[in-house]
């Protein structure tokens, strides 16, 4: 792998197509300060814009996935640092759901509050079977409202409110149920399992992913009758796509498929 490390403690690894960063603060409990969200965000811009990858993979150091923001640097900062910080974690998350290549959490450990929220906004997410998840902002005094947008779309509501007015942690198999993580390997295996899923969602075609993702964040948001609506009309798009042609006429004929790009 060709690695780069910036200077918010942040390592890039190409493994071409597939590129993965590592949350490398384990010091901190690789908190999401307002550099860390800053420097997250110009990488994963940076991986959307280079033709040559197409899966994005976000793991971490140490035994803490990430424990969320840094309450030091909340502690000291003013109103308008808050509004920064704030401002910076939505834009990141955001441009996470908003890209059009897969990104895929790996977690191993603990992931709370942001970190739990990071988890839940990745397209994909895989965790050691010792991993846990929390959003325990109300022990301190400070409600995980943001942590609980994107995890209120990823599990059920009333559980996302059970663990956001208790701060009770949960495991991996019952985040696995509950539909926050989807695969719970062996901590031996995560990083191999991790990359096995990376590559596997690599080999298909990239205008195609990116198509796929685009349209499964707009349906989810309609009613099932106006989702339904946009779907029909997408499925009948892509199937003008060239890779679409491609990928039948390969099926067809038993061969393997050459994408476009």
């Amino acid at each position: 792998m060709v690695k780069s490390i910036s200077n918010e403690g942040i390592l890039s690894e190409r493994d071409t197509p597939v590129l993965v960063i590592t949350l490398r603060q384990s010091e901190k409990r690789n908190t999401l300060s307002l550099e860390k969200l800053v420097a997250l965000s110009a990488e994963i811009e940076s991986f959307a814009n280079d033709t040559t990858l197409r899966v994005l993979v976000i793991k971490a150091e140490g035994p803490v996935f990430s424990a969320g923001h840094d309450l030091h640097e909340i502690n000291n900062g003013t109103s308008n640092d808050h509004i920064k910080l704030f401002d910076q974690c939505a834009k990141t998350m955001e441009q996470i759901r908003a890209t059009p290549k897969p990104i895929i959490a790996s977690v191993n450990g603990l992931a709370t509050a942001a970190g739990c929220q990071l988890v839940a906004t990745c397209d994909i997410g895989i965790a050691s079977s010792d991993s846990q998840f929390a959003t325990p902002g109300v022990n301190i005094g400070l409600f995980c409202t943001m942590p609980g947008v994107a995890l209120s779309r990823a599990i059920p509501q009333k559980k996302a409110l059970d663990m956001m007015l208790t701060g009770e942690p949960i495991n991996a198999e019952e985040a696995k149920s509950l539909g926050l993580i989807s695969r719970v390997v062996p901590k031996n295996n995560l990083k191999d399992e991790t990359l096995s899923l990376a590559h596997k969602i690599a080999n298909s075609s990239p205008a195609v992913i990116s198509m796929g993702k685009k349209a499964f964040y707009k349906q989810i948001e309609l009613n099932i009758e106006s989702a339904y609506d946009f779907a029909k009309d997408q499925m009948v798009k892509h199937l003008e796509h060239p890779d679409a042609k491609e990928g039948i006429s390969a099926f067809i004929n038993k061969r393997r498929p050459t994408w476009i790009e």
